[in-house]
């Protein structure tokens, strides 16, 4: 099994090409994760790039899966939140390069995810994806009840509104 490794600030900005590669593979085979075509490499190191404060601050930890030095796939986890809400985190961009799905990485990194959020005392984790899609599968193979499917919430690379399926899970 690849290891799953929590970046620094540091790590990840130095890391910024390959995540960049990763987002933009995974956006170009077609995942929703936010981006529409057509998706240029640069637009995916903004992306990352734009993400660095939050990771500074400590709202944020970005997990990643690297083999031979070459990261494979990454999840993020959202702590940030009002007060009344810091029981709480959001899983985010949980993305599994084309060329290494069906490896057991998107189930490790989510995992990892949810170690991360427990130890930040987090009891609810929160996330959304493309409804009927494979991540959809994988989250409730891991427990994660569907909270509501909202229609046309967001747009395919395509440029398709689509449903999109909210689910949560206690820890």
């Amino acid at each position: 099994m690849i290891p799953i490794e929590t970046l620094s600030p540091a790590e990840a900005e130095a890391a910024l090409p390959d995540l960049a590669a990763l987002l933009h593979a995974c956006v170009l085979d077609g995942a929703s994760i936010g981006f529409v075509l057509p998706f240029a490499l640069p637009e995916a190191e903004a992306f990352w790039r734009d993400g660095l404060p939050a990771l500074r601050s400590g709202a944020r930890r970005l997990l990643v899966a690297r083999q031979d030095g070459r990261i494979l796939g990454s999840a993020q986890v959202g702590l940030a939140g009002p007060p009344n809400g810091r029981h709480r985190a959001e899983i985010t961009k949980v993305l599994v390069h084309p060329a290494a799905r069906r490896r057991g990485l998107g189930r490790a990194l989510m995992l990892d995810a949810e170690r991360v959020a427990a130890a930040e005392g987090r009891t609810l984790l929160i996330l959304d994806t493309r409804a009927d899609d494979a991540g959809e599968a994988l989250y409730r193979s891991l427990g994660y009840a569907v909270t509501g499917v909202v229609p046309d919430y967001a747009c395919s690379p395509a440029g398709v509104p689509e449903p999109c399926t909210f689910m949560h899970k206690r820890l």
